[in-house]
């Protein structure tokens, strides 16, 4: 298996967040909730094969080399992209099964993560952070 780069270009972050904005925008516009699929299937390619297409197809349009942007962790990125692929599962199925409240809430916390990810505070990483913080100091009382 290949190894993972360390970090991805912020450009490549920022165009998969709006990818996943703008396809649950227009799922809540259009009620198209097939449109769901397109950001779960670039994900799950993301996290099982390290092929996200929005981001390769991104990479042809930056202009510098990509060692050159601003840095996003990759193990962050992968922790919030498992966060962004559970809830556009959950919200797909459902739609699938016709529960209108679940599907609004599940596309609803995917939206406002990555919108507000968007504006500069990434949701998931102070997520990661507490989660990592609490096994620190789960570990250092029993020591």
């Amino acid at each position: 298996m290949r190894e993972h780069p360390i970090s991805i270009p912020r450009p490549l972050v920022k165009l998969n967040q709006w990818f996943i904005v703008l396809s649950v925008a227009s799922v809540w516009i259009t009620g198209a909730y097939w449109l769901l699929l397109l950001p779960l299937a670039a994900g799950l390619s993301g996290l099982l094969f390290r092929y996200n297409p929005i981001m390769q197809l991104g990479k042809r349009f930056l202009t510098k080399p990509l060692s050159s942007y601003i840095p996003e962790d990759w193990d962050q990125q992968q922790f919030n992209q498992k966060i962004a692929v559970l809830c556009l599962f959950l919200s797909y199925l459902s739609y699938l099964l016709k529960w209108q409240t679940a599907a609004y809430v599940f596309t609803g916390m995917v939206f406002a993560a990555a919108f507000i990810a968007i504006l500069g505070f990434c949701i998931g990483c102070f997520i990661r952070f507490q989660c990592l913080q609490f096994k620190y100091r789960r570990q250092r009382a029993k020591s």
